[in-house]
């Protein structure tokens, strides 16, 4: 397996995106991959309440997927207007782009894997990073295979070639965990391709698996172009792989939007699971053109199965003890790294009053 790149090489790569962003000026896109084109989070549909002023909050999220179905629902049902918002999102294409954002004052709310903030934390700097909102509590990607078999093993991936995710990102340090869980060797899991070329990459003959996030996999799959091999989601059990993420300073002084924004995704998470297949659609549609509904239905049932989307979304002590665990075995945090006290990089106190006013 490929080894995992450095804790120096990511706080070097933060440390450049940072410098970026800083000389970009007021764009929120020099340290980042151009936004995808999406809905604003004020539209409501079926708001009929006299228009009001709504804060603005800059937001970062790592890719687009249906993993975090829960934040776009809340933006095309008008869950954040509701609560006094406006959500303006772009797309990093990573983790370290989003920290980078959040760094540079270019994001005020990210959505990244909350490995980032003990990263941050442990660079001694100016400015540290907390985690407010356990968004996904399973690994979000499902593995693929060229050719059809009746059952898949994990020892099938000996000697075998799999389209993973780069170097440090959640998916492919649970991948490697997990091989070495299963004590699989022999497996060669390529780490250099680039998160939006992946499937074509795939589709056009490279490698004999891959690990895709939804809808992205089920179109793979509809395309008769690979076919579901396995779910590193249930295959490895509970990880808090997408936090909401904010600098410490940003939530000192604005705790009212922090908890009006969890307000609005908690409300969000509860709608997808009361909604009709038809409302679901319609809810997910934009922000997915293109994709035909039975894939964004398939998205979310497949998550939905394998219990994405905790009833409390909350970074517990237990599952961040999980998270540093995985950092250490893919050795990009040392075993004296590791933070004993949570709240130096999470605050939950929002999570706990979710329904209050901000």
């Amino acid at each position: 397996m490929v080894k995992t790149r450095s804790l120096t090489g990511w706080l070097a790569a933060i440390l450049l995106m940072f410098v970026l962003a800083s000389c970009g000026g007021n764009g929120a896109n020099s340290a980042s991959s151009p936004p995808a084109a999406s809905p604003s989070g004020s539209a409501s549909p079926s708001a009929s309440e006299t228009p009001r002023e709504l804060e603005k909050v800059r937001f970062s999220e790592v890719i687009r997927s249906i993993f975090y179905a829960p934040h776009y629902v809340a933006m095309s049902q008008g869950f954040f207007e509701k609560q006094g918002l406006t959500v303006d999102m772009n797309t990093a294409q990573g983790s370290d782009k989003g920290a980078a954002a959040l760094i540079a004052g270019t994001a005020d709310v990210s959505l990244i894997g909350p490995e980032t903030t003990i990263y941050i934390y442990n660079q001694n700097g100016d400015k540290k990073l907390k985690a407010f909102y356990q968004l996904t509590l399973k690994d979000g990607s499902f593995l693929l295979s060229r050719d059809k078999a009746d059952s898949f093993q994990w020892s099938d991936l000996k000697g075998k070639t799999v389209i993973g995710w780069r170097p440090g990102s959640s998916p492919q340090m649970v991948l490697n965990s997990l091989l070495a869980k299963e004590k699989i060797e022999g497996v060669n899991v390529v780490t250099n391709i680039a998160s939006t070329a992946m499937a074509g990459a795939f589709a056009s003959g490279q490698g004999d698996f891959i690990q895709l996030f939804e809808p992205v996999a089920s179109t793979l799959i509809k395309e008769g172009k690979a076919y579901y091999a396995a779910s590193l989601g249930e295959a490895f059990g509970s990880y808090p792989e997408t936090s909401y993420v904010a600098t410490s300073d940003y939530i000192e002084k604005h705790p009212d939007v922090i908890q009006k924004f969890v307000n609005a995704v908690a409300e969000g998470t509860q709608w997808l699971n009361t909604a009709s297949d038809e409302d679901i659609v319609k809810a997910l549609k934009p922000f997915f053109d293109g994709t035909p509904d039975d894939i964004i239905l398939e998205s979310i049932r497949r998550y939905k199965d394998q219990d994405t989307w905790p009833a409390k979304p909350e970074l517990t002590a237990e599952s961040f003890e999980t998270l540093q665990n995985v950092l250490t075995e893919n050795g990009v945090l040392k075993p004296e790294e590791k933070l004993s006290d949570l709240s130096v990089v999470a605050d939950m106190s929002f999570v706990g009053k979710i329904g209050q006013a901000g």
